[in-house]
């Protein structure tokens, strides 16, 4: 069995099959994929200096995100590519619909998670095969998991505890989706009401998707109601900038009317002046490929790790609200 029977069977040159086992990045996924899978069914070796090469040709990070927002995720593609480089892997990035088939150390040495709709149990599956990952997004406390995830809780406490100092009682919450983060975060805003003894109504917690448009129908939605909340409280800044523009769009001024808060500290937020929660992307994403990395190197730390955000007060808060009743 030699590369010209794989070539074969592959139905590609045989220098295509070469390139694949000297670790050469100019052949697609998918036909490297195919190419190793044949070389293993067919029993192919090409001896030591092949089989190093193969292995080389692994040598490549996988990043996967649910690509409901792109510009989300710029900072953190460019932390995780500028350590990934600088340490001779390559990066390959992809959505949730297509993780699976590239969570292989066929293709990739191991992979970033921030994808919401890969479930718990692909991770777990792929961990027990010793395929190291990194969850953004979640706490899995399993060899080969290490978890690496935003400190919500405190700073949406800081946040939200600020609000009770500058006046503020009559509050709504504008959720994500059913995530870690969404739930923490109301988590902390909850607990902070509570012991400031401020009553708050199931009717002012709104469902949205971390989009902007649900953001837009949840400011639509208040808007039917004959008194408006004191503020807003937003699980994003996505969600936040929606509901902005839906008030706007009906003479209600912010924050003169409405307080709005969001969180992430996208760029579009500090634009246009909406107080939220600064999340460190850039270093983030340079954490996640750092810790990767030192688990394909041997690491077998697989505590948890929190990363401190920070809020950003701007102009859609009032120093104090108006008084007025609801």
């Amino acid at each position: 069995m030699g590369i010209k029977e794989i070539a074969a069977a592959a139905n590609v040159s045989p220098a295509t099959v070469s390139n694949v086992l000297n670790g050469k990045n100019n052949v697609s996924v998918e036909t490297r994929e195919r190419i190793l899978e044949l070389c293993e069914a067919m029993g192919y070796s090409a001896g030591h200096h092949g089989k190093h090469n193969m292995q080389n040709a692994n040598r490549t990070i996988l990043f996967n995100f649910s690509d409901f927002d792109r510009q989300f995720y710029l900072k953190i593609i460019q932390g995780i590519s500028d350590y990934v480089y600088a340490n001779d892997y390559d990066l390959l990035i992809c959505t949730s619909k297509s993780c699976k088939r590239f969570m292989t150390k066929k293709i990739t040495s191991g992979c970033i998670m921030l994808d919401m709709h890969c479930p718990d149990e692909l991770l777990l599956e792929k961990a027990a095969e010793g395929y190291p990952v990194i969850a953004m997004d979640r706490v899995l406390e399993e060899p080969f998991i290490k978890s690496l995830v935003v400190n919500n809780y405190t700073p949406m406490c800081e946040l939200v505890q600020t609000l009770v100092d500058k006046g503020y009682r009559d509050y709504a919450f504008l959720a994500g989706l059913n995530t870690d983060d969404t739930r923490e975060r109301f988590q902390a805003f909850t607990s902070v009401l509570q012991k400031n003894r401020i009553p708050f109504k199931r009717e002012d917690y709104l469902l949205g998707d971390f989009r902007e448009k649900s953001g837009y129908r949840a400011a639509k939605l208040l808007m039917i109601s004959e008194k408006l909340p004191e503020v807003l409280v937003c699980a994003n800044d996505n969600m936040a900038i929606g509901a902005m523009r839906a008030f706007r769009e009906e003479g209600i001024r912010v924050p003169q009317d409405i307080a709005i808060t969001g969180f992430d500290d996208t760029q579009l937020a500090a634009d246009i002046g909406l107080t939220t929660v600064a999340i460190p992307n850039y270093e983030r994403g340079y954490l996640a490929a750092q810790y990767l990395i030192a688990l394909l190197n041997g690491e077998t730390d697989y505590s948890t790790f929190r990363i401190t955000a920070t809020v950003k007060w701007r102009d859609s808060v009032l120093g104090r609200p108006p008084r007025r009743e609801r």
